[in-house]
């Protein structure tokens, strides 16, 4: 198990990327907290391994996902503060979003204790309430 907090979150971002929920549910403790915006369909306080697989499921449902690093810090104390953009697609609309992020991991004992997730939320609201593609415009 990794020690370092900044090699704990950079194997979480890994796993993200390879969607192994295998590994990610092996690098959060079984108490750890997930935190998102609750305006979001995936957003609000989750609790342990079960609140974790419940965020990471309504994520992927509502949208096709590529979050990527633009700096990690580590304050050497167990937290580590990523600052990136997420791009990708809402599944059920199609539409494309890029919207700024910063991602604050607590790590301890080599493994992600809570993980807040903050998001540009205005933003994606606007994308997860796009009309569809090729949709007709509502008519009043």
């Amino acid at each position: 198990m990794h020690r370092d907090p900044t090699a704990v979150v950079r194997a979480v971002y890994e796993a993200f990327d390879r969607s192994d929920l295998e590994t990610v549910m092996a690098l959060f403790d079984p108490d750890a907290t997930v935190y998102q915006s609750p305006a979001l369909p995936w957003g609000g306080d989750h609790r342990g391994h079960a609140g974790l697989e419940r965020f990471l499921t309504v994520l992927v449902t509502h949208l096709d996902s590529h979050p990527e690093t633009q700096s990690l810090l580590d304050d050497g104390d167990g937290h580590v503060v990523q600052h990136g953009r997420t791009r990708g697609t809402v599944r059920s609309n199609g539409a494309p979003f890029d919207v700024a992020e910063t991602h604050v991991w607590t790590v301890r004992d080599g493994r992600v204790h809570r993980f807040e997730s903050y998001i540009d939320t205005a933003a994606m609201r606007q994308a997860l309430d796009a009309a569809p593609a090729g949709a007709e415009p509502a008519r009043v």
